[in-house]
């Protein structure tokens, strides 16, 4: 109420318009619905042009996996950018002040967050803060000058929530250390947000060395390297960002995962996302989706993903060529973990997993490869061959894997 009065007031003789936009999040039943007349009827009596949606918060949470502020923040942000957008508004204002940027602050402290993301930012897009350095004491005391009225979230009272832990019981305290505490908070939030800002510029000129191609995306470690270390971590954040299309719910622990791969190993991060030490280059990389299992008969060629399979096919044989001798349908799938093969001159039945390792095949790359299998039985595989029980001499039925591009 205290940003919609002094937008206003602010605005006028200025040739700016203002617009009250609420959303009604569906948490609070009838308290909510009040909430959400009482700004309509404000607005209404003192022509202020309104807007309101309004969404089942609840639902979206236990539909995506969203803590409930997580999901009412998502819900609230979109309705602001599609009324923004239809008004065609220059900026979207909210009233987050210094004590709110002091919960944050101290919220993401008690997560490990680093000092990137660490307050609420001033500004983000065209979202502005303008009471980010404003107490909610000072805020209080201008309602009261100004005779504004306001009605109060009762689950503002409550301790169940962290945010309303840290703000009756920690923040109280902080407060008999310094009575300043929040601005202080405020005011080095807004210093780290400065130093960020540098560290992000480091960070791009790395990346402006990184290769791009085909969903990949590799920056050489020489490269990394020769970053101090918070650079570093920025510019493998971005490699991420740049694989997957966003940032969000990628961490410091998937950083730290990926900066700590040995050679040759693989780790997976959010958005089916892998990130692999190839030796001379950190390479971030989208796992593709594993392909449908699709039936083979002889003389046909068959696609599985990016591979083809052709079985009896005449022609100059493949390096990825094997004779077998079967009978009965069969089929190409991906590899399931409980496979196992004995491959001729091995000293027994192994795993699948165990012989794709050996033969140097990462974690990665084998969810895409296709198995030729007859029923639950695997019968062969590129990089490995074929399992004994169905290995054949020259005169036997032939396999061959290849990938787009090659020719058998």
């Amino acid at each position: 109420m205290c940003l919609l009065d002094f937008t206003v007031r602010w605005a006028a003789g200025r040739g700016v318009a203002v617009a009250a936009a609420h959303f009604n999040h569906r948490l609070r039943g009838e308290a909510a619905d009040r909430d959400e007349d009482f700004v309509r009827d404000y607005c209404a009596a003192r022509g202020v042009p309104f807007f309101s949606g309004r969404g089942d918060t609840r639902v979206l949470a236990a539909r995506e996996g969203l803590s409930i502020e997580e999901a009412a923040r998502r819900l609230r942000y979109e309705f602001l950018e599609e009324t923004g957008v239809r008004r065609h508004s220059a900026a979207i204002l909210t009233a987050h002040h210094a004590d709110d940027n002091a919960e944050t602050m101290l919220l993401n402290l008690c997560r490990g967050t680093g000092s990137a993301g660490l307050g609420i930012p001033a500004v983000r897009g065209n979202v502005y803060r303008p009471f980010l350095e404003i107490t909610r004491v000072e805020l209080e005391d201008y309602a009261a000058a100004h005779g504004l009225p306001h009605v109060e979230d009762e689950t503002n009272r409550e301790d169940g929530a962290s945010r309303n832990l840290l703000r009756h019981r920690v923040l109280p305290v902080l407060r008999e250390i310094n009575p300043k505490a929040a601005q202080n908070m405020a005011r080095a939030a807004g210093l780290l947000a400065a130093e960020d800002a540098v560290l992000d510029a480091l960070a791009e000129e790395l990346l402006a060395r990184a290769n791009v191609s085909q969903g990949r995306v590799l920056l050489e470690w020489a490269v990394l390297d020769s970053a101090p270390e918070a650079v570093r971590g920025r510019a493998v954040l971005g490699l991420m960002e740049r694989a997957c299309g966003h940032r969000k719910d990628l961490s410091a622990a998937h950083v730290k995962a990926a900066l700590e791969l040995e050679k040759g190993r693989e780790c997976s991060l959010p958005y089916g996302l892998l990130a692999r030490n190839s030796g001379a280059a950190l390479e971030i990389f989208r796992v593709p989706p594993v392909p449908e299992a699709v039936k083979l008969a002889p003389g046909e060629t068959v696609r599985f993903g990016s591979w083809l399979v052709a079985l009896n096919v005449g022609g100059t044989e493949g390096k990825l060529t094997y004779r077998l001798s079967l009978s009965g349908p069969l089929e190409v799938t991906a590899w399931h973990s409980g496979d196992r093969m004995t491959l001729p001159g091995s000293r027994g039945e192994r795993t699948m997993k165990r012989l794709w390792a050996d033969a140097g095949v990462p974690p990665g790359q084998r969810d895409g490869l296709p198995v030729l299998r007859l029923g639950e039985r695997p019968v062969a595989a590129p990089y490995l061959g074929v399992d004994l029980d169905f290995a054949a001499g020259e005169t036997g039925a032939q396999v061959t894997f290849y990938t787009e591009g090659e020719t058998i």
